[in-house]
């Protein structure tokens, strides 16, 4: 049970109250006036933050402006300008204040000011400043030099290939890398990566490759060298007339020519009785041909023509690829009669070697071919019956004529079908020979 007493206390002062007596303090005014805007002409102050880290006061350091370019927008104030703060002071950080540029879509950054405040007046001056972030790097100690001649330069990525086949490559890869590296001219440089003049040795280098380079044969002359290396008929590139350019006394020679028996197609023909030939394309024109007086010439051509095919036409497939072999001199007599001997001698060394067509001699027997059925034809000529007398196909035959100069034009005849005809005409159109470009290693 509480005990009371008669005597009461007093209930304690409240804390909250405040206190009734004022203490009179000298305070600014109540109110700020911005009196001046201060643009900085040269050097505008910078507010710095340190993300990270605490930055020491004794800190030092230097200014560095980028110089504004002619083609570029002159900054209008110093505080447009770029600028950035490098410090070195510090025995083992490196300090770098720089500023940060906008991302990209976003809000472009704010302008800040610092005020000079007068308390008595108060009034206040602003300076417009530059924003800035502090970043600090650990300085990497110094390497001896030992160490820096056992590590070598840094190596770049063709080094480390050239590095990584000499030790993991194929024999025939480390041959490649050897005869690339003794044929490598790399420039001399000095340092600071400035390119050096050239010594006595590089300057007698490039003056025997420019001696060697001068004598070199340009496009056209390789174009002819390609040319004159292919199995084709002696041609007059300088002709002035189509009749000129295959000159069957050239290609075939007058002796020969002379001696190709064609009394026997003029009589045959005058009397109207069949030629009996082995050939499609003879049989279709001899008829009008030995039928003309003035065609003499180009009725030889069509002799020696049904020669050459009745030549082609009994060698046999050899036991290479694309090679042919010829029969026996008596066989080749009995096939070939009634050819002179002189004559079938001529189709036998001119188109084979030691009883062989190779797959020059085929080509050289078909582009003659080609350039007899020009001149018989008076140079446009249907490629369907010289195509049927060959056993091919007519992209290969379009191709021959191509060969010598022949333009090739697709065209169709009634009742015949689809056909080609190629056109001999000046100035000769020849196949471009194809430049490749060599392939990147």
């Amino acid at each position: 049970m509480v005990q009371t007493y008669g005597k009461k206390r007093k209930r304690a002062a409240d804390s909250s109250e405040k206190p009734t007596k004022r203490v009179v303090i000298d305070a600014p005014p109540a109110t700020v006036r911005v009196t001046k805007l201060i643009q900085p002409e040269f050097s505008p102050p910078v507010i710095v933050t340190t993300p990270g880290f605490e930055s020491r006061n004794d800190l030092v350091f230097d200014i560095y402006e980028s110089k504004a370019n002619a083609k570029r927008k002159q900054p209008k104030t110093a505080v447009e300008k770029k600028m950035m703060l490098h410090s070195t002071s510090h025995p083992t950080i490196d300090y770098a204040v720089h500023e940060e540029d906008p991302k990209p879509d976003s809000k472009p950054l704010l302008h800040h000011f610092l005020g000079i405040y007068d308390p008595k007046t108060g009034e206040m001056e602003l300076i417009e400043a530059k924003k800035m972030v502090m970043r600090a790097s650990v300085r990497a100690k110094q390497a001896p030099a030992d160490a820096l001649e056992e590590k070598g330069a840094k190596q770049s990525m063709m080094d480390l290939k050239t590095d990584l086949g000499q030790t993991f490559g194929t024999k025939k890869a480390r041959k490649v890398i050897n005869e690339r590296v003794l044929n490598a001219i790399s420039p001399q440089k000095k340092d600071g990566d400035m390119v050096a003049k050239m010594d006595d040795a590089s300057r007698a280098m490039l003056d025997s490759v420019g001696k060697v380079a001068a004598d070199m044969a340009t496009r056209e002359q390789l174009q002819a060298v390609v040319s004159e290396a292919k199995p084709l008929p002696p041609v007059n590139v300088d002709a002035e007339d189509i009749q000129d350019a295959y000159d069957p006394s050239v290609i075939i020679g007058t002796d020969i020519l002379n001696m190709l028996p064609i009394r026997e197609w003029q009589e045959q023909v005058r009397h109207k009785e069949g030629v009996q030939t082995v050939s499609k394309f003879v049989a279709t024109r001899v008829n009008a041909i030995a039928s003309n007086d003035a065609a003499e010439i180009r009725l030889r051509v069509l002799r020696y023509m049904s020669f050459v095919v009745c030549f082609y036409l009994n060698t046999k497939p050899g036991r290479q690829k694309g090679t042919r072999s010829v029969p026996p001199r008596d066989k080749l007599r009995e096939a070939l009669a009634p050819a002179p001997e002189a004559v079938i001698e001529n189709i036998r060394r001119k188109f084979s070697d030691a009883g062989e067509m190779r797959k020059f001699h085929v080509d050289l027997l078909i582009t003659h071919l080609c350039a007899f059925a020009c001149i018989a034809d008076n140079f446009e000529v249907d490629t369907q019956d010289l195509r049927y007398d060959l056993r091919t196909d007519d992209k290969a035959m379009n191709q021959y004529f191509r060969e010598i100069g022949a333009r090739i034009k697709p065209t169709s005849k009634k009742g015949q079908g689809p056909t080609t005809i190629a056109r001999l005409v000046l100035p000769l159109d020849f196949p471009k020979q194809r430049y490749i470009a060599p392939r990147r290693k």
